[in-house]
């Protein structure tokens, strides 16, 4: 072999050289064109997120006024009872052991006859203490008159019992009279003539019933 042909060789070669320069370019160019898709890629994805992020804050605050109130809103206060689903008032607190007949309000009949004196009738009989003169005592009741018994008067309708002092002038006699030493959790009928209720004075005009009274009273506490 010639000493050209060595120092030529084969690596040498200007056709050589070029082809691995085009094949250089052309590798760039392809690592150039994955570089480019793959940030198109991880834009549009940046993109998504932001209006991912976007609707989210929308509905967490624009959309509030539509989403359902939570059970605190629609739920009643505890500290206020509540009516049943005639709107009827709440039943009274009972004292312990009594007759749960006193939680509804009785229905109360007119009388016979003609009412000459108080008479006072048991009509559930009550396991508390006997009321004494000059404690203030706790009822709920129904007032009607005694010839009709046409209702004038019901602590039932207020849904809040009556609270005052027994035997001591600050209800009517026939309160007074008839209510002392009944036992507390007890209903009882008082039938009371006009002179120990609000007189027979039909002309008084000052809107209290007069004539003979009938009440249906509940004691429910007395101290």
């Amino acid at each position: 072999m010639s000493e050209r042909t060595q120092q030529k060789g084969p690596d040498q070669s200007p056709a050589t050289k070029s082809g691995r320069r085009l094949a250089a370019q052309l590798a760039e160019k392809k690592a150039a064109d994955a570089r480019r898709k793959r940030n198109a890629w991880a834009s549009g994805l940046a993109a998504v997120a932001v209006v991912g992020v976007l609707i989210a804050v929308f509905v967490t605050i624009g959309g509030g006024d539509d989403k359902p109130k939570n059970s605190a809103d629609t739920t009643p206060s505890a500290s206020a009872p509540a009516a049943d689903e005639a709107g009827a008032p709440p039943a009274p607190q009972l004292p312990e052991g009594a007759d749960p007949a006193l939680g509804t309000k009785p229905a109360v009949t007119p009388g016979t006859g003609e009412l000459k004196k108080l008479v006072v009738t048991p009509l559930i009989k009550g396991t508390g203490p006997a009321v004494k003169k000059g404690q203030n005592i706790t009822t709920n009741y129904v007032g009607v008159f005694f010839k009709d018994g046409k209702e004038f008067d019901s602590s039932w309708k207020a849904g809040q019992p009556a609270t005052f002092p027994i035997g001591v002038g600050q209800v009517i006699p026939g309160w007074d009279q008839g209510l002392v030493g009944v036992t507390v959790g007890s209903r009882v009928q008082l039938d009371i003539p006009g002179e120990l209720a609000y007189g027979n004075d039909e002309a008084a005009g000052d809107g209290r019933p007069t004539g003979p009274l009938r009440f249906v009273v509940d004691v429910l506490a007395a101290q």
